[in-house]
């Protein structure tokens, strides 16, 4: 299965400066699988130690040599580490912190070894370290559930030998050309197999063999499951139960501001927001940062206490809802599917794949909350020096007060953005794109720049 971050890998593999590097990403999203298929293809062959796995494993590296390290690993796992020549891939890193602690003396003293690090609670070891973690000595990707062209890819061209075509014409459309309806049809049916499969592997492997609705979400229960088995490694910071509490109450919430009272009106909300968090640093889910949208980045105006939140992924979500294919298909239009949540789940994961690997995705929206005059944008993207507000809205003509209360307001934007189920359409001031050109969003804004439409 084909992941774009394997450029990036690519990328780093080949670099003169190549640094260690850490992998994050939640729980199933493919980072076990991605590091050692590109390390036996790239590389050469590729040497996978789980840390987690290994009983007292912190002690391969009590030894202050790196080498001494490595012959210690070799022994251990029968298989020779040559520099150059073998990926080392530390999985289930979070087990063993000292060896975040030895990244930097690999960099120092074997600087031709590709050693890759991952962990599926990571982030905690990450925020909670107590060592010295090696600043300016490792390198960082992110890795997200597949996006929607990814999943078309898994469909059509599975094999990486093989192109796919729905993609090839996303990747190659512009906005001088209009898409013939057929094809938006199949487009926008196929937006609707993404949000009931989703972007976990698993899922959509399965979906690619089976094509069977029930036997993936049998499946997504289970990843469900497994993400509430996890809960026992939280040991010690949050209650299972109030942990389960707030997983459940998410998928209730998206598309609107998090209420902690939402959640458990018996509960205070300085416990519940720390589970919350916990559950945001596993990946498990993603805030929505409220921000004044004045200028960039818009991360400087916001961090306060208004926020939405957003599922890992929109298979999970419909599998936590108990919605299946049949009610996708009651509506034929995605944003008024369980009141416009879905819509907004399946533009907000997307949004989360727009930046380059190495960057740690970010959302934001605008709300204002004046008393007699409130409104709120779904989420604000910036491009350049520029902020555009996103409308995630049903058909033609769908009211869009909010944004224009923001254009009127804003002197960073200039131009909206609609995303909904119609073909594409580009006005003076509004830009209306469907949901499977979320993704070239960065792309199409350029190119409408230079006509003057953006």
């Amino acid at each position: 299965m084909k992941r774009d971050v394997y450029n990036s890998l690519k990328q780093w593999a080949d670099s003169q400066e190549r640094r260690p590097l850490i992998l994050r990403g939640a729980r199933q999203v493919g980072k076990t699988w991605l590091i050692e298929s590109f390390g036996n293809k790239h590389i050469g062959r590729c040497v996978t130690l789980n840390l987690e796995r290994t009983l007292r494993s912190a002690e391969l590296f009590a030894d202050p040599s790196p080498r001494a390290n490595l012959r210690a690993i070799e022994a251990l796992t029968g298989k020779r580490i040559e520099p150059g020549k073998t990926l080392l891939f530390l999985d289930e890193i979070q087990a063993a912190p000292e060896a975040l602690a030895k990244l930097r003396y690999f960099y120092e003293e074997i600087p031709s070894l590709h050693i890759v690090a991952a962990g599926s609670l990571l982030d905690f070891t990450l925020d909670e370290h107590t060592f010295s973690m090696p600043v300016g000595r490792i390198s960082y990707l992110y890795l997200e559930p597949l996006s929607f062209e990814e999943f078309i890819e898994a469909l059509e061209a599975p094999d990486d030998a093989d192109s796919s075509p729905t993609r090839d014409f996303l990747r190659n459309w512009n906005p001088d050309r209009p898409i013939p309806m057929p094809l938006h049809e199949k487009l926008i049916g196929l937006c609707r197999e993404y949000v009931m499969i989703g972007g976990m592997p698993a899922a959509v492997e399965k979906y690619r063999k089976s094509h069977s609705y029930l036997e993936c979400q049998q499946l997504q229960y289970d990843l469900l499951t497994t993400y509430r088995d996890d809960f026992a490694k939280y040991a010690g910071r949050v209650p299972h139960s109030r942990l389960l509490k707030v997983l459940n109450a998410i998928p209730r919430m998206v598309g609107q501001k998090f209420v902690f009272s939402r959640v458990d009106k018996e509960e205070q909300t300085a416990p519940l927001k720390t589970a919350l968090n916990l559950l945001c640093q596993a990946r498990v889910c993603h805030k929505v940062s409220a921000s004044h949208g004045n200028g960039i980045p818009l991360s400087a105006e916001s961090g306060g206490k208004t926020f939405k939140v957003i599922a890992a992924d929109t298979g999970l979500m419909m599998a936590s809802l108990n919605l299946g294919y049949s009610d996708l298909l009651r509506e034929p239009d995605l944003t008024l599917v369980n009141e416009g949540a879905i819509a907004e789940q399946l533009v907000g994961q997307l949004l989360r794949t727009l930046g380059p690997h190495y960057v740690d995705p970010a959302l934001y929206y605008w709300v204002r909350q004046a008393p007699g005059s409130e409104a709120e944008v779904d989420f604000l993207v910036q491009s350049g020096t520029n902020i555009f507000p996103i409308e995630v809205k049903s058909g033609k003509t769908g009211r869009l007060k909010s944004m224009q209360l923001y254009l009127k307001e804003k002197t960073a934007s200039t131009c909206g953005i609609r995303i909904c189920s119609q073909p594409p359409r580009f006005t003076p001031g509004l830009i209306s794109i469907p949901f499977y050109l979320t993704q070239h969003l960065p792309r199409l804004l350029g190119q409408l720049h230079n006509r003057g439409l953006s």
